[in-house]
């Protein structure tokens, strides 16, 4: 009975356009006041104005009691027209939201930490405290969602009353906990004077997302408009096609200082194929890169061409000298790469190399080496691979490659090495290792989509990764050394989930790539009962040349869900120009 009037009260509040008071849980009057931030756009002000008061030192109602993200700022402001019918031009939307995310935004020691929201990255959250918590947010999304946010602990139970009016399921994970979504709805074996998981997770929020932090107050003295023009040397992995460099080059909108347009142009380390983009950018509180890029498509794209449209989401370091984040396109956001960039310089620098891992008691391994602003003269020894790896001579040079030759002692000690040309420096550039121990598939679990003419697919590209145990001899554990992709054979196994289970008959079809594409969706007369092409399989790579200590080929596994496409299209945030 409290909770259905608590969802009363919560929707008529919203209805009436005041805000919602804090649950019954809860005494609102052990709130200590906070300072707001003050508002000085007089564009939020004329347009929030309406509904949020402001006061003689500039702070508003609400808005000067929350800090958030690009996203979690565009989110509000959607809901905000949708809810409230707030009227805005795209330009006035566009004005808000720059401005909110700059100086009512995140510092980046608190943005960077949950970047992997923005970038669509699927990742195990480490960061949540405990299990109650857990249950009353991380049960409908990423925990990362409210660590976009900073507010005053009055402001989080706000939050929460506005969560019991919009969505009817976020009053029983906030009563349940983790047990929500049980046959009776009913708390067991729990302190009935246990305080509710809501009023845990308000606490823990108010005091880890705090509105103001010491993060913030010395972000905002240090932050200044982003200066990017120029030219900037890329390199990333993609997967499924191994590593790319290149350049970009940056250019100012005019008149503008946080907006840029981008052209990008890389290079396929291991055949030589080129990719060529054109894009725009929006730099949010310094630095937090939004943006969006694109190529020539060809006549008939595939679903995983590089020319499509990509969403930029990247951080630019505090020095603004590099960055670094993901793009990542496809209907769920399945493909991606990781990216970093380095403003180029007149100064030699290593970009990447060809080779991933070096075995001990080899000679005469070639390693080509992509750099920038190399001397006309190069011996071998300006290079360093660390101890044990000797560099016999320089096969050749210019000004952006170095072809060395190098030898690994027998007993080199194993693990990731840093390759040094004089002062330059490409971190972790080459692991050295004495054999392969195991072979991981990554994702090592995945989802996919199924789809048809009328709802878009959901593919996955995998990708097999050799390992050797780490300094504890054990596998599987943190301290083993990643050595790169390895050449696999790609097959699919069953897993056997019920009796009888076909599923890897009609879920879809692996390439030879590792790149898979789920099957239309059905109903599927030649499956029984005329289910859905649903299901879930083993994804197997076979090693063609590494064999265990047994003499049978190195195997790796992941498994993959293949679902039913998602019929229902939440707005997604989309701060990129």
């Amino acid at each position: 009975m409290k909770t259905l009037l608590a969802s009363f009260l919560a929707l008529s509040f919203l209805a009436l356009g005041q805000e919602p008071q804090a649950a019954p849980s809860a005494d609102s009057a052990k709130f200590a006041p906070v300072e707001g931030i003050p508002v000085t756009s007089q564009l939020v002000i004329s347009k929030c104005s309406g509904c949020h008061t402001k006061d003689n030192k500039g702070v508003m109602t609400r808005i000067s009691y929350v800090r958030a993200s690009p996203e979690g700022w565009e989110e509000a402001i959607k809901r905000m027209i949708r809810l409230r019918g707030v009227s805005l031009t795209p330009e006035e939307a566009h004005g808000i939201l720059k401005y909110l995310s700059t100086y009512h935004g995140l510092a980046p020691e608190e943005g960077n930490p949950i970047m992997y929201w923005a970038e669509h990255r699927i990742q195990d959250e480490t960061n949540i405290p405990n299990d109650t918590v857990k249950g009353a947010c991380a049960n409908c999304h990423a925990f990362a969602k409210p660590l976009a946010w900073r507010r005053s602990p009055q402001d989080w139970r706000y939050l929460a009353n506005l969560h019991v009016a919009l969505y009817p399921q976020a009053d029983e994970a906030f009563r349940l906990g983790l047990n929500a979504g049980g046959a009776d709805g009913e708390r067991h074996n729990v302190d009935p004077n246990a305080p509710l998981p809501v009023d845990v997770a308000v606490d823990y929020l108010s005091k880890a997302a705090a509105l103001h932090t010491p993060e913030w107050a010395a972000w905002r003295a240090r932050m200044r408009a982003p200066k990017l023009a120029g030219r900037w040397v890329v390199s990333t992995h993609l997967p499924g096609r191994g590593k790319f460099y290149g350049e970009m080059l940056i250019e100012p909108k005019p008149g503008v200082d946080d907006e840029f347009t981008t052209k990008v142009k890389l290079t396929s380390v291991k055949d030589g194929s080129t990719i060529t983009r054109t894009g725009k950018c929006v730099i949010y509180a310094g630095y937090a890169w939004r943006g969006r890029s694109k190529g020539t498509p060809p006549a008939k794209p595939a679903p995983d061409d590089l020319s499509s449209e990509m969403r930029e989401v990247m951080s630019v370091s505090a020095d603004q000298s590099s960055a670094e984040g993901r793009w990542f396109w496809g209907e769920y956001q399945e493909f991606g790469f990781d990216v970093k960039m380095q403003r180029a310089s007149a100064d030699p620098m290593l970009i990447t190399s060809d080779v991933s891992s070096l075995k001990t008691g080899t000679t005469g391994n070639r390693v080509r080496l992509v750099a920038e602003s190399l001397p006309s003269q190069i011996g071998a020894s300006d290079l360093d691979f660390g101890a044990g790896v000797t560099v016999k001579r320089i096969v050749s040079h210019n000004a952006t490659e170095i072809i060395a030759e190098v030898d690994v002692a027998s007993d080199a000690v194993s693990g990731k090495r840093d390759i040094f040309f004089r002062r330059a420096v490409l971190p972790n550039a080459v692991a050295v290792y004495d054999h392969i121990d195991y072979i991981k598939v990554t994702p090592d679990s995945a989802l996919s989509h199924l789809g048809s003419e009328h709802h878009p697919k959901g593919f996955q590209q995998f990708e097999a990764v050799a390992y050797q145990r780490g300094a504890d001899g054990k596998l599987h554990t943190a301290d083993d050394v990643e050595l790169g992709p390895i050449d696999v054979n790609w097959t699919v196994e069953e897993f056997y989930a019920t009796y009888g289970d076909d599923d890897k008959e009609f879920v879809g079809s692996l390439g030879p790539t590792g790149f898979f594409t789920p099957a239309s969706d059905g109903p599927n007369p030649q499956r029984k009962f005329s289910r859905n092409n649903y299901g879930d399989i083993w994804v197997v790579a076979t090693a063609k040349n590494e064999k265990d200590k047994e003499g049978k080929p190195l195997v790796g596994k992941s498994y993959l869900v293949v679902t039913v496409p998602s019929y229902i299209r939440w707005d997604q945030p989309e701060v990129g120009q």
